[in-house]
C-alpha cells in the first residue's frame, strides 16, 4: 500500500485508535487487578488477625498467652514471608516462628483503634503487606498491637502474571481487530476497485459504459462518469461530422477550379491547377489531423490490427495486380490498436501504398506485441531511402521521385497521426533490401479466440 492509499489511511487511523483504546483498557485492567489483589490479601490478613485475637487470652497471673496458633502453616516456617506479632510498650513482643530472630517494628506511639492496611518493611528489608489493630483483652487494662503481614512480592507476582496474560490477550485482540478492519476496508472499497477495472475496460475498448450495479453511495459518481462518457462520445461524433462537412465543402470548389483550369490550357490555368492540387493535398492533410485529434483519445476505441492489414492488402493487391507484388502478414494476429479503426487504416494505408509503389516483388507486414504497445513494420524490397534523406521525407509535400504518383504527404500524415495517437514511426533498412517503416502505437487487450477467428 502506498502512502497515499485510502486503505492505508483507514487502517492506520483505525490502528492508532485501537492501540490507544487497548493501551488505556490494559492499564485500567491492570490497576483494577492490582487493587483487587491487594483487597483480597487485606481481607485474608483481616481474617488471620481476628483468628490471632481470638486465640489470645490473659492468664490468671496477668500474662498474655496463646490458646492455639493461627491456622496458617507458613507462620511456622522461618522467613516464609508470612508473619504475625503481638506488641506492647512495656515488654518484648510475642511473634510467629517465621520471624525467627527478627521482629516487626510497629509505631506504638500512634494508636490504631481500627484495622489499618499498609505496606512496610519486614525481616531483611522484605516489603510486606500488613494489617494491624490495637486490642484490649478482657482481664487486662493494657493495649496490645496485633500485626499480621505477608510478603508484597506475592501480590506483585500475581499482578505480573496477570499483566503478561493481559498483554498477550490484548495483543492478539489488537491483531484480530486490525485484521478485521483491513478486511472490512478492503471489502468496503471493493466497489472503487471495480470502478477502476470498469474504466480500464472502457479505455481498452471492452466496454462503453460503467455498469449500474454499484452501491448507492457510489451511484452518483457512476452516473456522472457515464454522463461524461456520453457527452465525450457526442462531442467526438459532432467533431467528426463537422470535419466531414468541411471536407466536402472545400473539396467541391477545389474540384470545380481544377476542372475549369483543365479545360482552358494556358499559363494561368496551369498555375491555378497546380495551386488547387497543393490546396487539395493540404486540405486532406489537415482534415486528417483534425479528425485524428478529435478521435485519438476517445475512451473505448479499439481496432484489430490483423483485420485492418488483411483488408488493405486485398485492396492494394487488386490495385497493383499488374505489378505482381506479393504481400504477406506475419506475427501476432490478436494484437489490438487502442484507437479508431479509420485512423489505423489511414496510417497503414499510406505506409502500404508507398511499399506497393516502390516494391519490386515483395511487401512484408510484421506485427509484434510489446508491453502496452504494438509494433507494426511495413517492409519492401524496393530501392529504399538513404539514411541522410529519411528525415526529409517527413516534410510536407517533399518528393524524391516525381515519376511515381503521389502527393508527397503520406509519411508526414502518418507521423502526425501517430504522434496524435501517442505513437511513433521510425524508418530503417529492411531485411528485404528496401525500406522498413516501423509504427509503434498504443495497444489494447488482445482479441479473444472467437474474435480472432472472426
Amino acid at each position: 500500500m502506498k502512502p497515499s492509499s485510502l486503505t492505508l489511511r483507514l487502517v492506520a487511523a483505525a490502528g492508532l485508535w485501537t492501540a490507544a483504546a487497548l493501551l488505556a483498557g490494559g492499564l485500567l485492567l491492570s490497576l483494577l487487578f492490582r487493587d483487587y489483589a491487594e483487597n483480597t490479601t487485606d481481607s485474608r490478613l483481616s481474617v488471620l488477625l481476628e483468628n490471632l485475637v481470638a486465640s489470645t487470652e490473659i492468664t490468671a497471673s496477668g500474662r498474655l498467652a496463646l490458646i492455639q496458633t493461627p491456622a496458617e502453616p507458613r507462620f511456622s516456617q522461618p522467613y516464609s514471608g508470612w508473619y504475625w506479632q503481638i506488641s506492647r510498650k512495656d515488654g518484648p513482643p510475642i511473634r510467629s516462628r517465621s520471624l525467627w530472630d527478627q521482629a516487626l517494628h510497629p509505631n506504638l506511639d500512634v494508636p490504631v483503634p481500627t484495622e489499618r492496611h499498609f505496606t512496610g518493611l519486614g525481616p531483611d528489608n522484605q516489603l510486606l503487606r500488613m494489617t494491624e489493630r490495637d486490642i484490649k483483652l478482657p482481664g487486662s487494662d493494657k493495649t496490645y498491637r496485633f500485626t499480621v503481614g505477608t510478603e508484597q512480592a506475592e501480590i506483585d507476582n500475581d499482578v505480573r502474571s496477570f499483566n503478561q496474560t493481559l498483554f498477550w490477550s490484548l495483543g492478539a485482540l489488537g491483531i484480530g481487530l486490525l485484521t478485521a478492519v483491513l478486511l472490512q476496508v478492503r471489502y468496503g472499497l471493493r466497489p472503487l476497485r471495480q470502478v477502476g477495472r470498469s474504466l480500464a475496460a472502457i479505455r481498452s475498448g471492452r466496454a462503453r459504459r460503467l455498469e449500474e450495479n454499484f452501491p448507492s453511495e457510489i451511484m452518483p459518481l457512476i452516473t456522472e462518469l457515464n454522463s461524461l462518457l456520453d457527452h465525450n462520445a457526442a462531442v467526438v461524433e459532432r467533431a467528426r461530422t463537422h470535419v466531414g462537412n468541411l471536407a466536402h465543402a472545400l473539396k467541391t470548389p477545389l474540384a470545380i477550379l481544377n476542372n475549369e483550369a483543365s479545360h482552358a490550357p494556358n499559363e494561368l490555368s496551369g498555375k491555378i491547377k497546380n495551386q488547387t492540387d497543393v490546396m487539395r493535398r493540404y486540405v486532406d492533410h489537415y482534415l486528417v489531423r483534425a479528425r485524428t485529434a478529435a478521435t485519438g483519445t476517445v475512451l473505448g476505441a479499439r481496432a484489430p490490427v490483423a483485420s485492418v492489414v488483411d483488408d488493405l492488402l486485398r485492396t492494394l493487391g487488386r490495385i497493383y495486380a499488374e505489378r505482381g507484388v506479393h504481400a504477406r502478414l506475419e506475427g501476432e494476429r490478436r494484437a489490438v490498436f487502442r484507437g479508431e479503426r479509420q485512423d489505423l487504416e489511414e496510417m497503414l494505408g499510406n505506409l502500404l501504398e508507398n511499399a506497393f509503389k516502390w516494391a519490386q516483388e515483395q511487401v512484408l507486414v510484421t506485427v509484434v506485441k510489446e508491453p502496452d504497445t504494438i509494433a507494426i513494420s511495413v517492409e519492401d524490397d524496393g530501392p529504399g531511402i538513404s539514411s541522410e534523406k529519411r528525415e526529409a521525407v517527413f516534410g510536407r509535400g517533399k518528393r524524391f521521385d516525381e515519376t511515381v504518383p503521389g502527393s508527397g504527404l503520406g509519411l508526414a500524415i502518418v507521423r502526425d497521426m501517430a504522434e496524435l495517437c501517442g505513437g511513433t514511426i521510425i524508418l530503417d533498412d529492411s531485411r528485404l533490401g528496401g525500406l522498413r517503416a516501423t509504427l509503434r502505437l498504443p495497444g489494447a487487450d488482445d482479441l479473444s479466440d472467437s474474435e480472432s477467428r472472426a
